[in-house]
């Protein structure tokens, strides 16, 4: 896995995703999710998948959190 890191997101805050392969932590216990949009007949739709190799990274601390 390369590097990548995260934006600190909190609770209550908006933000703009990338469309697709955007990544999510649960600021609780650190789940990670790889998350992909789509818009189709005018309702947008959301993907969500588990991403474990990164989960392990974050709670271990080796995956950077930008602020």
């Amino acid at each position: 896995m390369k590097t990548k890191s995260l934006r600190q997101i909190y609770d209550g805050d908006w933000f703009q995703p990338t469309m697709k392969k955007h990544m999510m932590a649960c600021c609780d216990c650190g789940l990670v999710h790889r998350l992909n949009f789509r818009i189709v007949e005018d309702a947008v739709q959301i993907q969500s998948t588990r991403a474990p190799r990164y989960t392990a990274a974050l709670r271990k601390k080796k995956l950077k959190v930008k602020k």
